[in-house]
C-alpha cells in the first residue's frame, strides 16, 4: 500500500455509531431527569395539597427545558 492510500483510510473515519451512542445518552438522561422531576412534584404535591398549581406550574416548565437540552444533545450528535 502506498502512504497515500494509508492517509486516505486513517482521514475516513465514521462516526455514526458514536453519534448513536450519544443520542441514545441523551435521550436516558432526559428520561432519569424527567423521572425525578415528576416523583419530586408529587412528593410535593402530596404534602401540600394545596401548592398543587404552582407545583404542576414548575413541573412542566422544568421538563420542558430538561427535553429541550435532551433535543439539542441529540441534534448535536447526529451532526458530522
Amino acid at each position: 500500500m502506498s502512504l497515500a492510500l494509508l492517509q486516505e483510510a486513517a482521514t475516513t473515519v465514521d462516526y455514526g455509531a458514536f453519534a448513536a451512542i450519544g443520542a441514545g445518552l441523551a435521550a436516558i438522561g432526559a428520561g432519569i431527569g424527567i423521572g425525578r422531576i415528576g416523583g419530586s412534584a408529587m412528593d410535593a404535591i402530596a404534602r401540600q395539597p394545596e401548592m398543587q398549581g404552582k407545583i404542576q406550574a414548575s413541573a412542566i416548565v422544568i421538563l420542558a427545558f430538561v427535553e429541550a437540552v435532551a433535543l439539542f444533545a441529540v441534534v448535536v450528535s447526529l451532526i458530522k
